[in-house]
């Protein structure tokens, strides 16, 4: 018997409150054990700090294959906080497929990029979203993610557990 394999992107907040971290981490263990009981998932995620890294932390722990996509070829040195280094290494070398984008900058242009290599390989869309619109002018960000996706046709899951916030 083939096992079903379903490819999960996410996209998330980078900026969630310390006491957000572990009610987000069971939301989205929770959704992969639904959406793939016997941990046949695929996920798809930039690796960034929050919700990215937790999610791609949940994919290894249910036993699913990891796939990093890397936004530009400057990204972990420019954008990866000091304080996230390790992780980001950590996750990075546990990813079975690294897409490293053909771009030299990790800019907003990058993300969108980024983001639409995940919308273009997702079965489905987990966005960890307060639901607030995006910065206008600032393009690549979770809403304009879930923006794509859903014009894309791609299904959206939104996981922004009760008593979930953001810094600031």
């Amino acid at each position: 018997m083939t096992r079903v394999t379903t490819t999960v992107a996410v996209t998330g907040h980078t900026d969630l409150a310390e006491a957000s971290v572990p009610l987000v981490r069971v939301a989205l263990y929770e959704a992969l054990e639904r959406l793939a009981p016997e941990g046949g998932v695929r996920g798809l995620s930039c690796l960034a700090d929050g919700a990215d890294s937790l999610f791609a932390e949940a994919v290894l722990a249910a036993g699913g294959r990891l796939t990093a996509v890397v936004p530009a070829r400057d990204y972990r040195r420019v954008k990866v906080r000091p304080a996230h280094a390790a992780r980001f290494d950590r996750l990075l070398a546990a990813a079975d497929e690294v897409v490293v984008l053909d771009r030299d900058t990790a800019d907003r242009a990058a993300y969108e990029a980024a983001n639409a290599v995940l919308l273009a390989r997702a079965d489905l869309l987990l966005a960890v979203w307060d639901g607030r619109p995006g910065t206008p002018g600032r393009p690549g960000g979770t809403a304009d993610a879930v923006a794509a996706a859903r014009a894309a046709g791609v299904p959206v899951e939104v996981l922004w557990p009760v008593g979930a916030a953001r810094r600031g």
